[in-house]
Formats: structure tokens, sequence, C-alpha cells
């Protein structure tokens, strides 16, 4: 049986002390979300993703159309904002890393990015 797609998880609520997760369980879901990045950032590991468009208003409009289904999912990207791109980064503050709820909401974010309704 195939397992569930991302964009159709939820994310689960997490909690101080769980681990992140290590680089072999990383791999298979980074290669789930196209054009995203592991980068190392004040010594954890983060998701990360610039989006391009041709303007600010653009950007911002993205913005705008992601608020909500981080919401929805209790996880909340930091975003960069600036002229014709938005920066996501994603990471689990609690788990201190990357969790699967980071690869859950990246598909989600590239779903809206496509156009698409989440």
């Amino acid at each position: 049986m195939a397992e569930q797609p991302l964009r159709t998880r939820r994310c689960v609520p997490c909690e101080g002390g769980v681990p992140p997760l290590t680089e072999e369980q990383v791999r298979p879901l980074l290669a789930q979300v196209e054009g995203w990045e592991v980068e190392e950032a004040d010594g954890h590991q983060q998701l990360v993703k610039t989006f391009r468009f041709p303007n600010f208003v653009k950007a911002v409009d993205f913005v705008n159309r992601i608020t909500p289904v981080a919401e929805s999912e209790g996880h909340h990207p930091d975003l960069l904002v600036a002229w014709g791109r938005v920066r996501v980064q994603l990471w689990t503050h609690a788990a201190g890393g990357l969790t699967e709820n980071d690869f859950i909401l990246a598909d989600k974010i590239d779903e809206v990015a496509s156009g698409a309704t989440p």
C-alpha cells in the first residue's frame, strides 16, 4: 500500500522532548517536496524554499494565501517577504529541528503556490 501523500496529512501538535528527524528520516521526505532544501541555521536544521513573483503585491498575496493553511495546521513558517520573492523557512521549535510537520506544511504551501485549493 502506498504511503499517504504529505499534503493530505495533518500536522500533529509537537511538545518538548520530541527529537528532530535524523538525516536518514529527512532524505525520503525531502524527495517528496520539490525545490525545498535543508539548511543549518542557529544550531538546527530548517527546510527552506524561495518563491518568486513578478512584484511585491504578488509576493504579499502569496503570504496571505498560505497564512490560513499554516493557521489551520497549527504550524507556522518564518517568512521573509521582499520585492518579488518570499523565502519560507520551516522547523519545529519544540523538537529543535525538523519533524514530519515541516514537510507536510511545505507540501501544502507548494499546493497553494501551484494555484490549487488546499
